[in-house]
């Protein structure tokens, strides 16, 4: 009776110090990926910070004697607007030399200005640089530049600092994501933010419509639905298309 007793705890006890060993294996995996420095939640690995840098616009160069044509002239407008709503600092605009277009550039200059004043930003706000062209066969712009607060990743993405095979099997069945894994995400959700600070704080509340809250109220008085009641007709699918 002795021996077979001992005979059934044998497989008992293996099965336990293969259990134990599993456990202390996906710790020593916890531990080896915390001094990699590998954040395990994206927000850590790839975080959005918030830092003041160059927004810039290119204007081309056209013909002398001529101004922007419509297309860059409204560029340039829409750029005199974000910098009077984000710029900080000054508006610089660099202006190449040694294209043997000079008169061109110049011209292409006034006209920068006036767009720049349609879209409230003076002339006189505009300090004008120069830079060499380093090749006279392609297109040298005009290049208008001016500091703001932007939300971005502090890296690139597409870094693939380990393997994503299978060349370490205690990393790999650690089942933790791989290095670049969200990073895509964060980078265009820091791109589409209007405001960065909205990144950091909230906005008030602002006003509230005194007109629709007194008439709500007043509809609840007489005991009927406050509720906003939208009409509106949208022809059917098969109507419009000609089907059946």
């Amino acid at each position: 009776m002795m021996a077979r007793s001992q005979q059934n705890t044998r497989p008992l006890g293996l099965g336990i110090a293969l259990a134990a060993a599993m456990l202390l294996g996906a710790c020593s995996g916890k531990r080896d990926l915390a001094e990699t420095g590998i954040p395990v939640d994206v927000r850590e690995r790839h975080p959005i910070v918030l830092r003041d840098a160059p927004r810039s616009l290119d204007v081309f160069v056209g013909r002398s004697g001529g101004g922007l044509d419509d297309r860059q002239a409204e560029d340039v407008a829409d750029f005199a607007r974000e910098y009077r709503r984000s710029g900080k600092g000054g508006l610089v605009a660099q202006v190449p030399t040694g294209t043997r277009r000079e008169m061109a550039a110049h011209d292409t200059l006034n006209g920068i200005r006036s767009a720049l004043a349609r879209g409230g930003v003076p002339g006189t706000a505009l300090s004008v640089t120069t830079y060499p062209v380093a090749d006279a066969h392609l297109a040298s712009p005009i290049r208008l530049t001016f500091a703001s607060l932007q939300a971005k990743l502090p890296h690139d993405c597409g870094q693939w600092p380990a393997d994503t095979g299978v060349s370490s099997f205690k990393d790999d069945m650690s089942n933790e994501p791989y290095w670049n894994f969200g990073c895509s995400s964060q980078a265009t959700l820091a791109a589409q933010v209007a405001d960065p600070i909205d990144l950091v704080r909230s906005r008030s509340e602002g006003r509230p419509d005194i007109a629709k809250r007194m008439g709500a109220i007043a509809k609840i008085r007489d005991g009927k639905d406050p509720s906003t009641q939208y009409r509106q007709e949208t022809p059917q699918i098969n109507s419009t298309v000609g089907g059946r």
